[in-house]
């Protein structure tokens, strides 16, 4: 088992409470193996569950950034209480097989989504299926993109997608801005499937793929499918898990 590890973003607020945190840590002595305290915003969540990816351990992220819709909320007075008592949820990242106009294979996990987006002034012209099956023969429209339910209230949300419950076991398949068909609203699919985008003109309308914040230009196709390998643990406070914070996400979007 390895030992405790604080990380933190590089700005002074970061750097702040990375400060009182190893304070308040050496004062009570404490002690909590196999678990990295991760103190930014969301991004900088996204690239540390990354760059584990073959590791088997326990994050627990403190916000210093804007939203931190993956963090936790920062409290001097009960941090260690918080994360001595916080519950755990493992989420699965989604893998994104890419396919280039050379015929080069790039690989990258996504925890949020995956979106194909258009690379020129012009609209992409995109097939999308569901293993064998034809979901859309041709979508004319600025993309389409794939959503986990632990990223459906990010980019997904804001292209009007779906938001799906954390144990839902669904994808959220959104298009980005789609004028052909125009009242095309996009589908939602088991977390089981297979889904495969190809670009039905690369040479005239290229398009990119982008896992998270891992861009792949020049995409002839796209192949995106839950990585069931990959688990991480994330840790919320008991007040403020990341299915409540789901919830209030849904209600927000009915009510509003």
């Amino acid at each position: 088992m390895s030992k405790l590890q604080v990380i933190s973003d590089k700005n002074k607020k970061s750097s702040k409470i990375k400060n009182l945190l190893l304070k308040k840590i050496k004062s009570y002595q404490f002690k909590k193996e196999n678990l990295i305290i991760v103190i930014g915003g969301d991004g900088f969540m996204l690239q540390t569950l990354k760059r584990n990816k073959n590791s088997n351990k326990h994050f627990y992220g403190i916000n210093s950034g804007n939203y931190g819709f993956l963090m936790n909320k920062f409290s001097s007075k009960d941090i260690i209480r918080n994360i001595f008592n916080a519950n755990s949820v493992s989420i699965s990242p989604l893998e994104m097989i890419v396919k280039n106009k050379k015929n080069q294979i790039k690989r990258s996990i996504a925890i949020n989504e995956v979106s194909v987006l258009r690379q020129s002034r012009q609209a992409a012209f995109l097939s999308i299926k569901q293993g064998s099956r034809q979901i859309i023969k041709k979508l004319v429209s600025d993309g389409v993109l794939v959503s986990t339910p632990a990223g459906s209230t990010a980019y997904n949300l804001s292209v009007h997608g779906p938001i799906l419950s954390l144990h839902s076991k669904k994808l959220s398949i959104s298009p980005i801005s789609a004028f052909r068909p125009r009242r095309w609203k996009g589908k939602i699919v088991k977390d089981k499937s297979k889904i495969v985008i190809k670009n039905l003109n690369p040479s005239k309308r290229p398009i990119s793929a982008v896992a998270d914040n891992l861009e792949v230009r020049n995409a002839k196709s796209i192949e995106v499918k839950i990585s069931n390998k990959i688990k991480f643990n994330l840790l919320y406070d008991k007040n403020r898990s990341l299915n409540k914070k789901i919830k209030i996400e849904q209600i927000r979007k009915e009510t509003s």
